[in-house]
């Protein structure tokens, strides 16, 4: 029950910041201001580094978790791993927030799907569009990191240790 538990809260966690979130229809203004601010690659890119920085890091801390044979050592070493794990979906989530780089247009609201879009993206430069694609296809890479993470995490939390 706890394996379900703890992967839903990850699952929820990492889709509150996924694109598919749209904004309620009545927001056309707060839509027209994010569409009209240009994201800041350069900004993302640094923020997409550091998360990444992380996913190594972390990288790092599973292969510890992996060779050592001491349980107290193997239970310290997950509880770094998930604080790290932590500190990095709420970069993630950070991203795609109101204000974040990504334009927190797409939040703030139930799914809506392309209805509670209300022509958002036929408003887009091609410019636009190729820089939201890009951000997007960065931020898939890093959520697919982060969750094949999460169920390298929970391996080692209900494993019996090897004798």
């Amino acid at each position: 029950m706890k394996l379900a538990t703890l992967t839903g809260a990850l699952v929820l966690g990492l889709m509150v910041g996924a694109p598919a979130h749209a904004q309620p229809s009545g927001n056309a203004d707060k839509n027209a201001q994010a569409q009209s601010k240009a994201p800041n690659l350069t900004d993302f890119d640094k923020q997409t580094a550091q998360v990444q920085e992380n996913i190594q890091k972390m990288q790092e801390q599973m292969d510890r978790i992996r060779q050592t044979q001491d349980p107290q050592e193997r239970q310290k070493l997950l509880q770094e791993h998930w604080a790290t794990m932590q500190n990095s979906m709420g970069m993630m989530q950070g991203m795609w927030g109101p204000g974040g780089m990504m334009g927190g247009h797409m939040r703030g609201g139930p799914m809506m799907g392309w209805r509670g879009m209300e022509g958002y993206y036929s408003r887009l430069t091609p410019e636009q569009m190729k820089q939201r694609q890009y951000m997007t296809d960065q931020y898939m890479v890093m959520q697919q990191q982060m969750m094949n993470h999460m169920m390298m995490h929970q391996n080692y939390m209900w494993r019996q240790p090897s004798k």
